[in-house]
């Protein structure tokens, strides 16, 4: 469970921000995302090669 608090004087719109800012880095909601279709070991592996690959292909247009 996140707990913000918020202290006096401080505007509801930054305390929200730090509760975001938190929630975003635990990572429940890409957690959730990746649990509600199953997807094979093979697939999983694949998309990581082909973003490996992007990376790299940017990697060599900057340089």
């Amino acid at each position: 469970m996140i707990i913000i608090n918020v202290k006096e004087g401080e505007s509801l719109d930054k305390a929200l921000k730090r509760f975001k800012k938190k929630f975003e880095k635990t990572g429940v909601l890409r957690e959730l995302r990746s649990r509600q279709a199953f997807e094979k070991k093979s697939v999983t592996r694949r998309h990581v090669v082909k973003h490996a690959i992007y990376k790299q292909t940017l990697n060599q247009e900057t340089v």
